[in-house]
């Protein structure tokens, strides 16, 4: 059976902070611009901006495909994003991530293997959520599967109570965590918020640890997945979360399809750091 790296091992901190890479439209997408060029210059020109800026590990994502394939997304996305991911690991040393928009794990999953990445997000790995996609499930006996089939050294970064959803069901973010990592076998859990760029609630990122805590579960990183700034990352790693993941804070005024700046990427990173090391 494969059996991924252990996550918290992919990233030279302990704390890390991870970039988002967003991707403009893809070919097929409503908004594409017809320039594929355009589109993976502007990937590598962001991820190599994160990485001048100090973040441990990158995530790209579909971001700009809206509106979003539920479960399967047609395989010129699965090609654009391999080709685009490819490019990326190359160009980069630090860890990098796939999230396939809105909950394709079994591409994500391909791209991150054929690609060399170490890791994907998945928004929804168990349980049902309505989303403005409909009912989306998990298919968390599916990724696991695909990944011992194929041979994967790939980590599964799951969401619990994923942003822009309404979990079904009526089950507290504790429980929906350790569903996630003891019958998902996710490698990691993230809180976020209702929206993108929507503070994660600190309340609910500290039910998160301590469920999983108490359950002898430490070993499984929780990350913070929305509204992460260089104002609150303290709070988050206060909460004991393990690392965040951050996009919108990142870009040129506060923009989420804005470029990268170098400049905020540095700020946020300093913050980190100076939280966590307060904590030493």
């Amino acid at each position: 059976m494969a059996t991924a790296t252990a996550l918290p091992e992919r990233f030279d901190a302990d704390h890390p902070v991870i970039g988002m890479v967003h991707l403009p439209p893809l070919p097929g997408a409503p908004a594409f611009d017809g320039d594929r060029r355009t589109v993976r210059t502007r990937a590598l020109e962001d991820a190599t901006r994160l990485e001048a800026g100090g973040v441990d590990g990158i995530v790209l994502e579909n971001f700009g495909d809206a509106p979003f394939h539920p479960d399967d997304v047609p395989k010129h996305i699965v090609a654009e994003m391999t080709a685009v991911a490819t490019a990326l690991t190359d160009a980069v040393d630090v860890p990098v991530g796939i999230n396939v928009l809105r909950n394709d794990a079994r591409a994500a999953l391909s791209i991150a293997a054929a690609a060399d990445a170490a890791f994907v997000r998945v928004n929804v790995h168990v349980g049902t959520a309505a989303t403005d996609q409909g009912l989306v499930e998990g298919r968390a006996h599916e990724t696991l599967r695909l990944r011992d089939r194929i041979g994967a050294d790939v980590d599964i970064l799951a969401d619990v109570h994923v942003k822009h959803a309404t979990p079904m069901g009526r089950r507290d973010i504790e429980r929906t965590a350790l569903e996630t990592v003891e019958r998902g076998a996710a490698d990691g859990v993230i809180v976020s918020g209702a929206g993108t760029g929507v503070e994660a609630s600190l309340a609910d990122i500290e039910r998160v640890t301590d469920a999983l805590a108490e359950q002898g579960h430490d070993r499984v990183p929780v990350f913070v997945g929305s509204g992460v700034t260089s104002e609150t990352v303290s709070e988050c790693f206060g909460a004991d979360a393990d690392g965040v993941i951050v996009g919108t804070t990142l870009k040129r005024g506060g923009e989420t399809t804005a470029p990268v700046s170098r400049e905020r990427v540095e700020a946020l990173v300093a913050a980190a750091r100076d939280a966590t090391s307060s904590d030493d």
